[in-house]
This record gives structure tokens, C-alpha cells and sequence, in this order.
């Protein structure tokens, strides 16, 4: 194992950072800027691929299905803040992105030894999802080797569902699966092996695109607007106003009679203000555009 190890990209010294232990604080962090700079454009020539993904991810929600992560350590940690970033974002429901990690709950915090060694842990909380047809698994691991996530990830694949995995390595044991990987290969890291910092902001990266775009798909955007938001707290509810305000360029009172008439709606009061309708058959007109603020004012 510490022989294959040692041939992957994530595992090898980087001979730009090789004297940094004998720098000061401001030239530590050049050099992680000066590799950090490199991500995003390693990234661009994966777009096409993580767009096929999007793209499935789409479809799940228009069925009905979900987007499941799974992750171990780091990329586990990853996956799960943005599944819990998208229903304040987008107004989605709570399972309809979920993260998984090698360990459980107490492994968000505090590394739980062993679990990310077993295939079987995957493989279960797939079963215990009930994963099918109508959902998309992506499995993340920096090494591309992880066995609760392969585990997981040959599971979706036996069940049916739509599955594609994440890695920051080439040619692993994850592409020899036989579904779409994207191997968003960033080079060695600052410090050899510190996947939570070349690898971990990639991956970041490469998941904030996958659901900011499926959700602009599925409606969830108007214009640049994020209209579906959850007015849950003070902050959000003043969000929500300033949307509808930007959207209608409505005065403040029209603004907070629909906002309240809405029910607190902000993709409702934007089409009431626009058309100048009413809420009920503001939703309607929603409800017939499949949730798209633009379909709805045209209607």
C-alpha cells in the first residue's frame, strides 16, 4: 500500500516549496498563493465534464431524486457544506443534497480511525439511502483509491443510479470503475500530502459549480438573483427584500406588502410585482414554468 501510495501525484514533494520551512510568515504564503493561483485553471479544462454532471444532476431533481456525496476526511467534509449550504441558498429540501462521510456525524469534526478503510460502510449507507435510478452519487477522494468510497460508489453503480466520482489523481483505482471521473489533478501539494489544500480547494471549487449550475437549471435563479432563498433569519429576510427590490425595481411599501402577501415567497412576490397579479395566481404561473421566474412573468 505505501508503494502505491508514494507513485500518486497528491503524495509527491514539491520542488517549488522545498525550502519553506526556513522562510518567514509573508513568504510562506507567496508560495501557497503561487500554487493556489494554478487551481482555477486547472480546472477549466474539466468544465465539459463537470457539466455532464450538472447536467445529471438536473434531471435527478426533475424526477424527483437526489445528489449524494460521499467523502472521507477532508473531501467528506467538503461534500457535506455544500449539501448544507443549498436549502438557505436555494430553498431546497434538506434531502434533496446530502453528504456522506467515512465515519458518520462525529466525523465532521474528529477523525474516526479505521472507517475510511472499509468498503462495506460505503456500500451500507447506499443501501440504507436507498439509492436508485432517479439519483446521482458522486464520490470524492483526493487519492482516487478510498475504499469506503469506492465501496459506496460500486454500490450506486449496482443499484442503479446515476454515479460519477472526484479525484486528484490520475489513473486510480476509482477511474476503473467504468462511470465518468473527473480527475482534477492540481500537483503536488505545499506540504507533500496536505490534500485539505490544493486537492480539498478543488474539490471546493469543482462542487460549488455542479450545484450553483444545476440549480440555475432547475429555476432556482432569476437573472443573477438567488430567488428561492429561505428568508430564515434578519439577515436573509433583508436579503430577500433587497432580491425583489432589484428584480421589480419596486418602491419599498409595494416591496413589503408582497413580500408579505407572498407568504414570504421571494420568486412569488417578484412575478406579482412584474405581471401584477396576485399571489395565488403568481403560483400558478410558477407552478406551470416549472419554477422559472422568467416563464411565469411572460405566462
Amino acid at each position: 500500500m505505501e508503494h502505491l501510495l508514494g507513485t500518486l501525484t497528491t503524495e509527491q514533494p514539491n520542488p517549488n516549496t522545498a525550502g519553506i520551512d526556513r522562510l518567514d510568515s509573508a513568504s510562506i504564503m507567496r508560495l501557497i498563493n503561487d500554487e493556489d493561483r494554478l487551481i482555477a485553471e486547472r480546472i477549466r479544462p474539466l468544465i465539459p465534464q463537470i457539466a455532464v454532471a450538472a447536467d445529471a444532476v438536473v434531471e435527478a431533481f426533475r424526477a424527483g431524486g437526489r445528489l449524494l456525496y460521499v467523502g472521507a476526511g477532508t473531501s467528506g467534509r467538503i461534500g457535506i457544506l455544500d449539501a448544507s449550504e443549498c436549502p438557505p441558498t436555494f430553498g431546497t429540501p434538506s434531502e434533496q443534497v446530502q453528504g456522506l462521510i467515512a465515519g458518520g456525524f462525529r466525523a465532521i469534526k474528529d477523525p474516526v480511525e479505521g472507517a475510511e478503510d472499509r468498503e462495506e460502510l460505503g456500500a451500507a449507507e447506499i443501501d440504507e439511502l436507498k439509492a436508485d435510478a432517479r439519483d446521482v452519487v458522486l464520490g470524492i477522494a483526493a487519492s482516487g483509491r478510498t475504499p469506503y468510497v469506492l465501496g459506496a460508489m460500486k454500490q450506486a453503480i449496482a443499484r442503479g443510479a446515476v454515479t460519477f466520482g472526484l479525484c486528484n489523481n490520475a489513473d486510480t483505482p476509482m477511474a476503473e470503475l467504468g462511470v465518468p471521473v473527473i480527475q482534477a489533478v492540481m500537483g503536488p501539494e505545499v506540504v507533500m500530502g496536505s490534500t485539505r489544500m490544493k486537492a480539498g480547494t478543488s474539490q471546493k471549487l469543482i462542487l460549488n459549480m455542479l450545484t450553483t449550475t444545476a440549480m440555475i437549471r432547475s429555476g432556482k435563479v432569476y437573472r443573477n438573483l438567488m430567488v428561492d432563498l429561505n428568508p430564515s433569519n434578519e439577515k436573509l429576510v433583508f436579503r430577500a427584500k433587497r432580491i425583489i427590490g432589484l428584480a421589480t425595481g419596486a418602491d419599498d411599501r409595494a416591496i413589503e406588502q408582497a413580500f408579505a402577501d407572498s407568504g414570504r415567497q421571494v420568486k412569488t412576490a417578484i412575478v406579482m410585482l412584474e405581471a401584477g397579479i396576485g399571489a395565488d395566481e403568481a403560483r400558478s404561473r410558477l407552478e406551470a414554468s416549472g419554477g422559472f421566474v422568467h416563464g411565469a412573468i411572460r405566462n
